[in-house]
């Protein structure tokens, strides 16, 4: 069975979704992120990908208020990135509540202490975030993208440790026009021990369906979540 995970991106402690990563292009779905979250849970939902979208584009951890309130206040399982650069940081996250923490620029930039923070903390704990434009890696709350392909970023993460990657189309990413499919086959193809979470591009139940076929382990969910093309009867009944 497929794991559903709703993503709550945050500026200025706001959920918010942007559309293909543009900053300039964004909605706000909700001035109070701890309430959706219990919204979240009060539907049977376990686990949430929450992402730092400050702290993405400043380099630095931000909202870690809003990750310590809603680790305190539900028992949802969150997975936090964006702007996660130092082992401070890293400190911040663990110690404000996050379960598992998602490092894509780091992975880039920094890829010594990404392999360390695997090291220390576990598979289980770090996610790879490939987060992708036309086939190729991008970085700093995508606003640059790199030379990196996709396949074999993941594939050299894979040889150094990861377990779990979270992997964006950024094309894709809060447009419900459907998910990459082939994409994310490609991937498992490549890599089927890997936890693959697909992310970008759900548009209704139907993707979810594809994904499962595909036996692709999870997907983030977003916009389509936040203005109803999905329900959370809908997420709650399928995970059931």
């Amino acid at each position: 069975m497929i794991e559903i995970i709703p993503a709550m991106d945050l500026i200025e402690g706001k959920c918010v979704r942007l559309s293909q990563g543009d900053y300039e292009r964004k909605t706000v779905y909700s001035e109070n992120p701890l309430e959706m979250a219990k919204m979240f849970e009060a539907h049977g939902i376990s686990r949430l990908h929450l992402v730092d979208l400050d702290g993405a584009k400043a380099g630095r951890i931000i909202n870690y208020k809003v990750l310590e309130k809603i680790t305190s206040h539900t028992s949802l399982t969150v997975d936090f990135g964006g702007g996660l650069k130092t082992d401070e940081d890293l400190k911040t996250a663990f110690d404000s509540g996050a379960q598992m923490i998602t490092g894509g620029s780091i992975a880039v930039k920094n890829p010594e202490l990404f392999r360390r923070w695997i090291d220390v903390f576990g598979a289980q704990a770090v996610i790879l975030g490939a987060d992708c434009r036309n086939g190729k890696i991008a970085v700093s709350g995508w606003l640059e993208e790199t030379d990196e392909e996709v396949i074999p970023f993941i594939e050299r993460w894979r040889k150094k440790g990861i377990a779990k990657v979270i992997c964006t189309d950024i094309s894709k990413d809060g447009t419900m026009n459907g998910v990459n499919i082939n994409l994310y086959s490609e991937i498992r193809q490549n890599a089927p021990e890997l936890y693959l979470i697909a992310s970008g591009g759900v548009r209704d139940i139907s993707d979810i369906e594809l994904l499962e076929e595909a036996h692709i382990a999870g997907v983030i969910v977003g916009k389509a979540l936040y203005e109803g093309r999905i329900s959370l009867k809908q997420i709650t009944g399928f995970i059931c």
